[in-house]
């Protein structure tokens, strides 16, 4: 209960000082993430990465297993979404980095992605509406894989109450400080890349901030490293 408290105070600081900074809900990519372009190109391999991580590895870890403040959003409807982490906060986790190969060489060469990670949705899934805390980074999508596209149980992601069916292949740049929400209605899993990237900042207060925060997220993610690696 103290570890929620704080972190709700420590949410709602961090809202307040980057409230100046104007952005939309969804962002252009070859302003904010021109590199979106080099994943794009290797969408089949980063399948195929992802394919063989969630086959060979039943026990990658839930959300909630790696950060319990997650538990409504990650267990209240008793579907699993299971999240690969490759790289948190900027601490990148070997043994994982190790299965995904193409992902691990992208993430060395840019090192504005802070976060990387595949997410994966049961069947029936639903992330329900929530928002991030922090406006310093900016969160990528890369739909990898998701059989019900084009159809009428194509998966979605909202966010700011605008709709966006995923399609495979197909990326996207947005602010998860603005409501969001996901559901994969149909018979088959979804999978995307997800990262978060360093946002473009010229004050120095919010670079100190950023600093501040990844820091924080770094040691959080060492003294975690262990449940994160699949098995």
């Amino acid at each position: 209960m103290i570890e929620k408290r704080l972190i709700k105070r420590l949410t709602t600081r961090l809202r307040k000082l980057y409230a100046d900074l104007e952005t939309p809900p969804v962002l252009d990519m070859s302003e904010f993430f021109p590199a979106h372009l080099d994943l794009e190109a290797q969408v089949l391999a980063l399948r195929s990465e992802a394919l063989t991580v969630f086959r060979e590895n039943p026990n990658v870890p839930r959300f909630h297993d790696i950060l319990t403040t997650q538990t409504r959003i990650s267990a209240g409807d008793g579907k699993n979404w299971r999240m690969f982490m490759v790289k948190s906060y900027g601490y990148v986790i070997k043994d994982n980095a190790a299965k995904t190969p193409v992902l691990a060489a992208f993430l060395r060469a840019n090192l504005q992605v802070k976060t990387a990670a595949i997410s994966y949705l049961d069947p029936g899934k639903h992330i329900p509406r929530h928002h991030g805390p922090f406006r310093g980074i900016l969160r990528y999508h890369l739909c990898l894989y998701a059989p019900d596209c084009g159809t009428e149980n194509a998966p979605w992601l909202k966010v700011d109450d605008q709709c966006f069916p995923y399609q495979e292949g197909a990326g996207m740049l947005w602010d998860d400080t603005y409501p969001h929400e996901v559901l994969n209605h149909g018979p088959n899993p979804r999978i995307v890349l997800l990262l978060d990237i360093k946002r473009p900042v010229t004050r120095l207060s919010h670079r100190a901030l950023f600093r501040m925060m990844m820091i924080g997220g770094w040691l959080h993610t060492a003294r975690k490293a262990r449940i994160m690696r699949a098995t």
